[in-house]
């Protein structure tokens, strides 16, 4: 039995993506972008008075906060969005139509409008009949598709959301079990995306026209900026590496050629700056909170913390190793709690009782 903490619970065009989307697909739009600066809230998450501010989740895998300091909580399986408030409880505030939930596959990653209070738009990635896709919406409203033609698999769906500090959303995609789609520069699979928030290639792109950021990456699921504003990235590997990766636009991150560090092929492969074996690590959500990366373990049922200094990283040290199992999600919440979400009941993991979970770990 696992010990509790708590005492509560570039060559894409947009013709190429919308071969086969729906006519809704892609909105034609100009967008105008939103300037933020990176949210870096004080405060160090003490990781020894962690408390449940949600139980008897149903796979929750995107996690996203509100202003008001609630967080909006996906449900991989349900497709339903849950609305959790310390000290309130939760409640389910939406559900996301058309969810196709199979193997990895299902509602993935959410986020939050930078415009939040004005435009009350709320993003979510998802897995379709025929593809993964992004849908906009209110939570009292009906969803619109902006992103669509993203292949889908049992595996490796990548999933992961989050807007930058400039204002634009950035979107982890996998190679969905094919590996030739992530070096491919016309396929969305196996990369980052950069897009504007109603879906069109992001002004800027390394391919005018394009939304690809960065290629040659196996399944992305994690996604964070340092107070610098600088994009890190965690990577699934297949037998030998997980990798955390510095991104930078237009390069390639090697998968399927090269499985963590390696042969860079004259320089055209970037390397990454932490590896770790699968069995140690399988990372999926990243946060980053003062001089510190913050990694959810799913296999290796950890919290990996990687200490940061001007884009270069430290030793990573495990936390948390077998106290809440497999780790899906983590996020610095507006007051510098960090909040973590177990993954116990995807099918590969030991529930416990009140699995899954999210736990809430104070700023000291």
């Amino acid at each position: 039995m696992r010990a509790r903490l708590g005492v509560l619970t570039v060559a894409f065009l947009l013709g190429a993506v919308a071969c086969g989307q729906d006519t809704d697909s892609r909105p034609t739009a100009t967008a105008t972008v939103t300037r933020t600066a990176p949210s870096q809230p004080s405060g160090v998450p003490d990781l020894a008075a962690g408390e449940d501010v949600a139980q008897g989740l149903d796979v929750p895998w995107g996690l996203a906060f509100l202003p008001d300091g609630s967080a909006l909580v996906a449900e991989r399986d349900s497709g339903a969005i849950v609305k959790v408030t310390p000290g309130v409880g939760t409640e389910r505030v939406y559900e996301v139509p058309g969810v196709e939930a199979t193997g990895e596959a299902g509602l993935l990653g959410i986020a939050v409008s930078p415009g939040y209070a004005e435009d009350r738009y709320v993003y979510a990635y998802f897995t379709a009949a025929q593809d993964n896709r992004i849908v906009r919406f209110r939570l009292d409203g009906q969803p619109q598709v902006i992103f669509s033609g993203i292949a889908k698999g049992s595996i490796h769906d990548g999933g992961r959301i989050a807007f930058g500090p400039d204002g634009l959303l950035y979107v982890g995609t996998g190679d969905a079990g094919q590996t030739s789609r992530s070096q491919d520069p016309a396929d969305p699979n196996g990369k980052i995306l950069r897009l504007t928030p109603e879906g069109a290639a992001a002004p800027g792109n390394p391919t005018p026209g394009s939304p690809v950021y960065s290629l040659g990456h196996r399944n992305v699921q994690g996604l964070a900026w340092d107070s610098s504003g600088r994009l890190f990235a965690a990577e699934f590997g297949r037998n030998a590496f997980d990798e955390i990766n510095l991104i930078e636009p237009g390069r390639n991150y090697g998968w399927p050629e090269v499985e963590g560090s390696g042969d860079t092929r004259g320089g055209e492969f970037t390397q990454p700056l932490v590896t770790w074996k699968p069995s140690e690590a399988s990372p999926s959500g990243i946060a980053i909170t003062g001089d510190t990366l913050y990694a959810a373990a799913l296999r290796g049922e950890r919290l990996w913390t990687v200490p940061l200094s001007d884009g270069r990283t430290g030793k990573p040290e495990a936390r948390l190793e077998n106290q809440l199992g497999r780790l899906r999600t983590v996020a610095v919440a507006p007051d510098g709690a960090l909040w973590v979400t177990t993954s116990n009941t995807d099918g590969r993991g030991d529930p416990a009782t009140g699995d899954d979970r999210v736990i809430r770990f104070p700023a000291r």
